[in-house]
């Protein structure tokens, strides 16, 4: 194994996503689909993250719902589960996937401050600009805005949230029953903000986070995406497929954040990775076979004519990917996943069904097969060689997977002297190394525009 001069240590994150990760992973006969909206199943997974000292739990959140007749879909609001989590956990991180396009920032800002001072700072947002017309539909609204358009719309919408926030200083309560003072109201000021997509008086309705501002964590590795990361993100959950690529993006974002005035390492990199494993190698590839068999070719089709906006319907799904023109160009969704699939076509020569399948796997993120050494293998010398901070753990089956890697990988890694044995910390920004962000942190000049 590669040694390394890194003295920080190895990030988990628990991304939970339907019933698993696989597409198929529901109809696995070791999946939990009857309970996926219970909060029994949900708890389970926290305090199985909780016991493996993840960093955090980290829930996706989707805005609409189709194919309904295959998949696994439907999702409890991930900020209601995670205040219900906050009570049954005490340290594990807890992270809730929020969209800025169909959101206010004085209510994202309300509901993020009110579970961080609940769970005593652990909340993290995944900020998010959504993806589809579909959910656009879902709020009124004919079309989702272009690509590029979100993202300005985001920085703005991140901007506003974190003047809310700030809208408390640190002392402003008083809480002082003789004088009848309740709070300083010269510490609970107004923001006055006016953007060109949004507008808040202010104050907050709550005050300050015990964090200063919940963990803000980017998931896109678009240049859009990466340039917003540079400036707002303090974790970026990206796709890399090979550790070449993960080096050179690794390099590259810390590159960014020198750019935009930042030191390096103050954005924790964490691809994600899909585990499928086994007491074997043998037992892991069957395992994937029989995952993969539960894939229908439709779904396999279906999914690659969704992200590349090409309708591969009448093509041979054994067939290689026929040429696409600008399929990148034309993406109004997932660029940089839209990116990985061409890459993947062309480097491993692979079916349409092949690739299909591939992506219902892990949804382009890197899909591991093989067992627990292997993998610990692999996370150490990915961290070694400076391609990631952490990972986002996707378990392919939930909730049996995830718990085989938490009994089964972590302790390796833990022996490795990689990853914590214990908490050190109390609040998610500890777990993370992460410092606490002063008022104006991320604040814009003047001369961007928006006024106070």
């Amino acid at each position: 194994m590669t040694q390394s001069n890194r003295t920080d240590q190895l990030h988990l994150g628990a991304f939970i996503y339907y019933a698993g990760h696989h597409h198929a992973g529901w109809r696995h006969p070791d999946s939990g689909v009857e309970e996926l909206f219970e909060f029994e199943m949900y708890q389970k997974l926290a305090q199985i993250a909780e016991r493996g000292k993840f960093d955090m739990i980290f829930f996706a959140d989707l805005l609409h719902v189709q194919n309904v007749d295959q998949a696994a879909v439907g999702m409890l609001d991930p900020m209601t589960l995670l205040s219900a989590l906050s009570a049954v956990t005490s340290r594990i991180g807890l992270t809730a996937t929020v969209s800025t396009t169909y959101n206010e920032p004085y209510n994202v800002a309300r509901k993020f401050a009110t579970l961080d001072l609940i769970s005593k700072g652990r909340a993290g947002w995944n900020i998010v600009t959504s993806q589809l017309d579909i959910e656009a539909h879902n709020f009124g609204r004919d079309k989702h805005p272009e690509h590029a358009l979100r993202y300005q719309m985001a920085e703005e919408f991140v901007e506003l949230t974190t003047r809310l926030w700030d809208s408390w200083l640190e002392d402003a309560l008083v809480l002082n029953r003789k004088t009848g003072q309740f709070a300083d109201s010269a510490k609970v000021v107004p923001v006055d903000f006016k953007g060109q997509w949004f507008s808040s008086k202010g104050p907050l309705t709550v005050p300050r986070p015990p964090q200063g501002y919940p963990v803000l964590i980017q998931a896109g590795s678009s240049p859009q995406g990466q340039s917003f990361a540079s400036r707002y993100g303090e974790v970026i959950f990206t796709a890399q497929q090979t550790l070449e690529s993960a080096k050179a993006f690794y390099s590259g974002l810390n590159a960014k954040l020198v750019e935009s005035g930042r030191k390096p390492g103050s954005l924790k990199i964490m691809p994600g990775i899909s585990p499928i494993l086994g007491a074997t190698v043998e037992e892991a590839q069957a395992k994937e076979r029989q995952l993969l068999d539960l894939i229908p070719v439709e779904a396999a089709v279906g999914i690659l004519s969704h992200f590349l906006s090409f309708d591969l319907s009448s093509y041979d799904p054994n067939g290689p990917l026929p040429d696409i023109p600008d399929p990148v160009e034309k993406s109004n969704g997932m660029k940089s996943r839209v990116q990985l699939i061409m890459d993947t076509a062309r480097t491993q020569n692979v079916s349409i069904l092949e690739l299909g399948r591939k992506m219902l796997g892990a949804r382009g993120h890197l899909q591991f097969v093989g067992t627990p050494e292997q993998l610990a293998d692999l996370m150490q010398l990915w961290f070694n060689e400076y391609a990631c901070d952490g990972f986002n753990v996707m378990a392919p089956v939930l909730p049996g997977d995830f718990e085989l890697f938490t009994d089964e990988v972590v302790p390796l890694l833990q022996e490795r002297g990689i990853f914590r044995k214990e908490y050190t910390g109390t609040t998610l920004r500890e777990h993370l190394g992460l410092a606490r962000p002063e008022p104006g942190h991320f604040r814009q000049p003047a001369s961007s525009g928006v006024q106070q």
